[in-house]
């Protein structure tokens, strides 16, 4: 019941009501209670013309208003909130009924319906009926952790979208790769009905962790097809493999190399063996710089190494690992000529180095251009001005911290 008891209770009104009493036991900054609801307004039910009048209201406020034991009451007539609005008599007061039902603001009545309110020398309201905003003072702390939770659940949403793009492209890359097999039909079937389940921007992380979940049940069947596909292929006659085999070490130190590696004759050092250079292009600007051994590259690239082993089943050298970054690469979008550039420019290992990358920063949001992020790193490799064993150490640190 309201003090006059000449409106109409409500349920949503009673309960303003009690909201108003507890907000009036707070102490908090008007600036403060207007941002929270702003940040969560959408989420409660209030609409762009809701705000409006709620920061009217509040703005009409003093400082002091906001002070534990008092109420900030805001007592301007109809004609100055539709002027200050814009809003037509019945407009103000559907919008006004809303922010009732919400649970921002509650009536405090006059016995004859009217508002108005006095204040003492200092500022202080001594009596006053109108509009009451205690209700969203009870509720600051309430919306500021609302708004903490909502921000997490759109990065988790982010971050599961991301994955169902990666998968949805590693899908379609591999079937189409794929010319021919038994069930392939079966597969685009199942690829397409799952496309046509994609959720609208606002879906919940629930609807997307179940649609995760499927894309990754379909990208294995398509994994396991198209390696017993390769399988099949291996037991034709071959010809003559003419790419360079590097061994792989087990040690996870940098190791210094000098400048006799051949990367295009495919003659590595006997003290190389196992490392490859990720530090300027291989025209030589790489003297006496330091060299990172695959191990290191596929723990600071842990999501690169995932869908590595997703695609390949394994990557024991930088054979696979080379050829496993040609396969990713459109699944992020990097084009051919962005990917031959960065061969051009710095090899194909340091490339597919360069590339795995690029790949996790993808995946974690720190690069949303990565076929344009790709050239800058090779143009950085032209110059001998590539730092990339600083990154993947770097990570390292971060994972570690």
């Amino acid at each position: 019941m309201t003090q006059s008891g000449w409106r109409k209770p409500t349920p949503a009104l009673g309960h303003a009501d009690q909201l108003a009493r507890d907000g009036e036991q707070n102490s908090i900054a008007r600036t403060q209670c207007s941002v929270a609801v702003k940040r969560v307004g959408v989420h409660i039910g209030l609409k762009a013309a809701d705000l409006l009048l709620l920061d009217t209201l509040v703005a009409f406020t003093q400082p002091q208003d906001w002070e534990a034991g008092r109420r900030p009451i805001v007592w301007a007539s109809n004609a100055f909130l539709m002027e200050r609005t814009g809003f037509s008599l019945s407009t103000l007061k559907r919008h006004a009924r809303r922010l009732v039902e919400v649970g921002v603001v509650t009536f405090r009545d006059s016995p004859n319906g009217k508002r108005w309110g006095r204040r003492d020398a200092d500022g202080v309201i001594v009596e006053a009926y109108g509009f009451d905003l205690a209700p969203l003072s009870a509720r600051v702390s309430e919306f500021e952790a609302l708004a903490v939770a909502l921000a997490e659940e759109r990065a988790l949403c982010q971050r599961l979208k991301r994955q169902i793009t990666i998968a949805r492209r590693s899908i379609r890359a591999r079937l189409e790769a794929v010319q021919e097999g038994r069930g392939l039909r079966g597969l685009w079937d199942a690829f397409d009905a799952l496309l046509a389940r994609l959720p609208g921007p606002r879906a919940g992380s629930e609807v997307l962790e179940a649609l995760v979940s499927r894309f990754m049940a379909l990208l294995a069947r398509v994994e396991k097809m198209c390696i017993e596909n390769i399988q099949i292929e291996n037991m034709a006659p071959r010809g003559v493999n003419s790419d360079p085999h590097i061994p792989i070490t087990k040690q996870l130190h940098s190791v210094t190399c000098n400048s006799s590696e051949s990367e295009e004759g495919g003659t590595v050092a006997p003290e190389q063996e196992r490392v490859v250079p990720v530090d300027g292009a291989k025209t030589g600007s790489n003297k006496g710089g330091v060299c990172v051994d695959l191990p290191v590259i596929l723990q600071a690239c842990p999501e690169f190494a995932t869908w590595g082993r997703n695609l390949g089943g394994y990557i024991r050298d930088w054979h696979d690992f080379v050829r496993v970054a040609g396969e990713l690469r459109p699944m992020i979008g990097v084009s051919e000529p962005a990917w031959a550039l960065a061969q051009a420019q710095m090899g194909r290992p340091v490339a597919a180095a360069a590339f795995a990358l690029v790949f996790e920063k993808v995946h974690t949001g720190e690069v949303t251009s990565p076929g344009g992020y790709l050239r800058g790193m090779a143009e950085k490799a032209g110059a001998g001005e590539l730092h990339l064993e600083r990154s993947f150490f770097g990570r390292l640190s971060e994972m570690a911290a």
